[in-house]
């Protein structure tokens, strides 16, 4: 079935999406399954080694998949690298209870000027995965922010609202909407907020690990610091078996 999508995408993407997949992946076949806007991570390594972050357009499966060309203040920027048969690695992340690193191995078909450019891959033999997290997370819908503590001025602290995602003894996915597809969270301690009607009022400690955007949706994967009593009291009250875990 042929998936499409009108609206143009903007090449904005979080800065760190993919480094994960460094590693060779182990040979298991998924099928492709993204929305259009999803971002990839595409790797080219000819003639020069080049990697650009592309939206996905669209896809038919078994056929071809249809990748935004990458935006650039100079139209020859890519065009030694972006030509018919030139063989690409494409990698992307999809967020689930661990968590899935994809990998596939495909070439260009072929290069569109009009109506617009599009990047137009073979539909790769088989997608490869890798499990991000060795610890299982549970998915929520908590709502929470994520605070930094200011020293100076008044002291009062920056408070970004929004939602866990998912949670686990080690660490938790948070999520936010953003106005623009540039904010980003960046690496640093911060103070994960929760309302619990048992607990009270939560200030648990942790770590920022990375952030993506995407079309304003910002994700957050945060590292709790170890043996904090807290986590273990929430995932107790959210009724969550921390055997399971």
């Amino acid at each position: 079935m042929l998936v499409y999508i009108k609206k143009r995408f903007h090449q904005h993407s979080c800065k760190e999406v993919m480094t994960v997949l460094t590693q060779q992946v182990p040979a298991v076949s998924y099928g492709f399954d993204l929305q259009p806007g999803k971002v990839l991570d595409i790797e080219i390594n000819h003639p020069v080694k080049v990697r650009i972050k592309v939206p996905l357009i669209g896809y038919e499966i078994g056929k071809y998949i249809i990748l935004k060309y990458p935006v650039s203040s100079r139209i020859s920027d890519y065009q030694d690298v972006l030509v018919e048969g030139n063989v690409v690695i494409a990698r992307y992340i999809l967020e689930g209870e661990r968590g899935e690193c994809y990998a596939f191995r495909s070439t260009i078909k072929h290069i569109t000027k009009y109506p617009e450019n599009f990047i137009i891959l073979h539909y790769p033999e088989k997608i490869e995965s890798r499990q991000l997290r060795l610890q299982q997370r549970i998915t929520t819908h908590l709502p929470a922010s994520i605070m930094v503590d200011i020293e100076v001025g008044d002291g009062k602290g920056v408070r970004l609202n929004g939602i866990i995602a998912d949670i686990s003894i080690q660490g938790c996915g948070f999520a936010f909407k953003a106005d623009n597809t540039k904010i980003m969270v960046n690496k640093r301690d911060v103070f994960v907020c929760i309302h619990h009607p048992s607990t009270g009022d939560v200030k648990i400690p942790a770590q920022v690990c990375n952030s993506r955007n995407e079309q304003g949706k910002v994700s957050v994967g945060i590292k709790f610091f170890d043996d904090d009593e807290q986590v273990k009291n929430l995932l107790e009250h959210l009724f969550i078996d921390q055997n399971m875990l």
